[in-house]
């Protein structure tokens, strides 16, 4: 590896947004991490990348298991000795479609905010210390508008009557440990973001977004790649700042 070649990893990667991400990444000549907890499907997933050329390399990391995480931290630790890019991608929707928020249980709520934002805690509060160690580390929370209090809260929004409770205040949750992190990172050269990736045709919504995947990693890339300039702590679409 050139000592001077970016380092990223994206989590939740086999498959689609995440592994689009990893490509659009790789392609700028950024060394890629190539996150999933199967791995088996992590390997292939990476072999397919890297058979096309792009700098890929599968790392097992299951986002919700403690020690996964850690071992995933000493292999980057060993093979690369820092991070500059993390893309927080993995995430998981549990709410049944045909009940109302107040019918939703109380362990879809827990499955849910144990991947899609306690897993996106612990794996930032892991990997933090090797972007330090990077000259200009980046950390991208992948989020949805979905959980804009301030969409949510307008008729006229298009979300408006699109109640999903536990995954749409999971992503209200990032969006806030977004800005905290933002906050205690913003004398350093580390940048924190969240992004929305637009309504995705993706296995999540069983195919029916309105852009394809490709446009849905577009957004965690842009930031991925921010330079010195870009901003810190925001929430944004394709570059365009959304309302929290």
């Amino acid at each position: 590896m050139n000592d001077s070649q970016k380092i990223a990893l994206v989590t939740g990667a086999t498959r689609g947004i995440g592994l689009e991400t990893v490509r659009q990444i790789a392609e700028t000549g950024v060394r890629t991490l190539l996150a999933g907890r199967d791995e088996a499907r992590t390997k292939a997933a990476a072999k397919q990348l890297s058979d096309e050329g792009l700098p890929v390399d599968p790392i097992i990391l299951d986002v919700a298991d403690a020690g996964s995480i850690v071992a995933a931290v000493k292999h980057v630790t060993d093979e690369y000795g820092r991070l500059d890019i993390l893309v927080n991608n993995a995430g998981i929707l549990l709410d049944a479609l045909d009940k109302k928020p107040s019918e939703q249980s109380l362990q879809v709520w827990r499955d849910t905010f144990d991947t899609n934002v306690f897993a996106v805690v612990e794996v930032t509060k892991a990997f933090l210390p090797l972007i330090k160690a990077s000259p200009a580390g980046r950390i991208v929370n992948v989020s949805s508008q979905l959980g804009s209090l301030t969409l949510h809260n307008d008729p006229s929004s298009s979300i408006y009557g699109f109640k999903i409770p536990a995954y749409n205040v999971s992503k209200s949750a990032v969006n806030a440990w977004t800005v905290e992190l933002a906050y205690e990172l913003k004398d350093t050269p580390v940048k924190v973001n969240a992004i929305h990736p637009g309504y995705v045709q993706t296995d999540m919504n069983g195919g029916h977004g309105e852009i394809d995947v490709p446009t849905g990693a577009k957004s965690s890339v842009q930031m991925a790649l921010l330079d010195a300039n870009g901003p810190n702590g925001t929430f944004t679409y394709l570059g365009k700042e959304l309302p929290w």
